[in-house]
């Protein structure tokens, strides 16, 4: 069963679509904790109550794909 819940598990593609160095600290250690360090990188994060969070703290420095 174990393997099931991992295979199923939704991952969210998340690329940082604007720069952080004028935007609040918290901001870019919330940018940096999700894996992101230039403009059009593009990481894979688990979907998960975490990650939307950060998300949603970052989302106008940042487009999210599902």
């Amino acid at each position: 069963m174990a393997k099931k819940k991992a295979e199923e598990a939704k991952m969210l593609k998340i690329t940082l679509v604007k720069g952080i160095n004028s935007s609040l600290q918290k901001h870019q250690a919330t940018v940096a904790a999700l894996g992101l360090r230039k403009i059009g990188q593009t990481v894979e994060q688990k979907d998960n109550e975490k990650i939307r969070g950060m998300v949603h703290k970052v989302q106008h420095l940042v487009k999210v794909e599902e």
